[in-house]
C-alpha cells in the first residue's frame, strides 16, 4: 500500500537541466518509478548523451534542446507533449550560479543570467506546463530550490544567487496557493551543496572547501541521488497532502 504511493506508473515528467548532475538522477528514479520521461537540456551533447543512455537501457525518454530562459521555447515543448497526453510532473532543476563575486563588484549581466535563469526560467517553465495541468485538474511541481534561499552561504559572496533561490521558495508558496484549487501540487527541494561537476572546482580550493564542510554537521556534500529521493517523493502520491513546502536535504546546514 505504501510503497505503491512512491510508484509514477503511467505518468509523463518532464525535468529540466536533465542531461546531467541533479537533473540525471532525477530522470534516473522517476524511470525507475514508471514514468516516462521528457528531458529539457540547454547543452545539446549532454542531452544526446543522456536520452542514448537511458534509451539503452529500454526506458522511455525523449530530449528536447532548449533555453529555459526563452519563453517562446518551453511554450512550444510544452504544446508539442500536450499532443500526446502532455505531462503531469514537472521539475525545473535548470540553475547556475556563477559565484564568489562581492556585491559591490557584481557586473549587471552576471546578476541578469543568474536570476534568468534560477528564478524566470522556473516561471517560464511553470507557467507553460502548468497552465496545462490547470486544464486537465491534476499534476505536481517540484522545484530545485537551495538552502542559500534561506541562509546567506560562506565564505564566498554569491548575492545573485541566494535571492534568485530565496525568489524560486517564494514564487513555490505562490503558486502552490493559486492552483491548489486546480489540482496541481507545486512543492520545492532546497538542497546542501552537492557533489556534481557544478562544485568540481571547490575541491581545488581547499580553505573554501573545509569552510563547506565545517558548516555541515553531517560534515560532507550531498550526492544527487540523495536530492533525486526527495524530488521523487514530492513528485509522488506519496506526498499527497504536500504543496507550498520547502524540504530541505541540507545535511544540518541550515540548523546552526
Amino acid at each position: 500500500m505504501y510503497l505503491d504511493k512512491f510508484r509514477l506508473d503511467g505518468k509523463t515528467a518532464v525535468v529540466t537541466g536533465g542531461g546531467r548532475g541533479i537533473g540525471k538522477a532525477v530522470v534516473s528514479a522517476f524511470l525507475e518509478a514508471g514514468a516516462r520521461v521528457s528531458i529539457i537540456e540547454l547543452d545539446e551533447a549532454s542531452a544526446r548523451d543522456a536520452e542514448a543512455a537511458f534509451l539503452g537501457e529500454g526506458h522511455s525518454v525523449k530530449a528536447y534542446v532548449a533555453d529555459v530562459t526563452e519563453p517562446d521555447s518551453i511554450e512550444a515543448i510544452a504544446s508539442a507533449m500536450e499532443e500526446s497526453g502532455g505531462a503531469d510532473i514537472l521539475v525545473n532543476n535548470a540553475g547556475i550560479a556563477l559565484s564568489d563575486i562581492p556585491a559591490e563588484n557584481m557586473e549587471d549581466a552576471r546578476w541578469r543570467k543568474v536570476i534568468d535563469v534560477n528564478l524566470n526560467g522556473t516561471f517560464w517553465c511553470s507557467r507553460a506546463f502548468g497552465k496545462r495541468m490547470i486544464a486537465r485538474g491534476a499534476g505536481a511541481i517540484v522545484n530545485v530550490g537551495s538552502m542559500s534561499g534561506f541562509i546567506v552561504n560562506r565564505p564566498q559572496p554569491q548575492a545573485h544567487y541566494n535571492a534568485s533561490k530565496a525568489a524560486v521558495h517564494h514564487l513555490t508558496r505562490s503558486l502552490a496557493v493559486e492552483w491548489a484549487p486546480h489540482g496541481v501540487r507545486v512543492n520545492a527541494v532546497a538542497p546542501t551543496y552537492i557533489d556534481t561537476p557544478l562544485n568540481d572546482l571547490v575541491k581545488t580550493n581547499k580553505p573554501m572547501y573545509d569552510r563547506w564542510l565545517d558548516s555541515t554537521p553531517m560534515a560532507r556534500m550531498g550526492t544527487a541521488d540523495e536530492i533525486a529521493n526527495v524530488v521523487l517523493f514530492l513528485a509522488s502520491p506519496a506526498s499527497s497532502l504536500m504543496t507550498g513546502s520547502i524540504v530541505l536535504a541540507d545535511g544540518g546546514y541550515t540548523s546552526w
